[in-house]
């Protein structure tokens, strides 16, 4: 994918907005595991209210802030501040931009699959890769078709279910690398 370095001004800007206000949530998120307290969790929730405004305005200017546009670190936080979204209705129109995106090779594929997943599980519905693990039990929620969900995960860039499992289960990377 291209880097930013290469991108114009405004591209540039739009990828440096996009990092920093992924990085302010994950730091705010990672103060109050520290200190868990109702102010923390208050401040976390401004910040993704106010990474969903501005990425919702992102969208509306520009469409979704593909890898090809903004470069794949920010395309990778501009998801991190979807799936933090509080609103489903943003998440399932930006869903059908990514999918468009990564069949038009603009994105990676594993972007759609955490968010088509994300949705699945708001909606109730199975999942298709297994990227949403219910917290309470270290289980994936429901999978569609489960026999093959490795077969899925392959074709998008994931490993193995079970491995992402284990290192959920042993605290290494419950974001499976998102």
């Amino acid at each position: 994918m291209e880097h930013t370095s290469h991108a114009a001004p405004h591209e540039q800007a739009l990828a440096a907005e996009l990092v920093c206000r992924a990085e302010d949530e994950r730091r705010l998120a990672q103060e109050a595991r520290s200190a868990p307290t109702t102010q923390a969790r208050g401040r976390i929730a401004e910040c993704r209210a106010g990474n969903a405004d501005a990425l919702r305005a992102i969208v509306a200017r520009h469409g979704w802030p593909t890898a090809d546009l903004v470069g794949e670190p920010a395309s990778t936080a501009a998801l991190m501040i979807l799936l933090h979204s509080p609103e489903l209705g943003f998440q399932l129109t930006c869903r059908d931009l990514i999918a468009e995106a990564v069949a038009d090779g603009r994105c990676p594929a594993v972007h759609h699959a955490y968010i088509a997943d994300h949705c699945a599980v708001e909606l109730g519905q199975p999942q298709f890769y297994g990227t949403r693990i219910n917290p309470a039990t270290l289980f994936p929620y429901p999978i569609r078709n489960p026999e093959t969900v490795d077969d899925r995960r392959h074709d998008v860039g994931l490993g193995p279910l079970t491995e992402h499992l284990r290192a959920v289960r042993s605290g290494l990377g419950a974001s499976g690398g998102l």
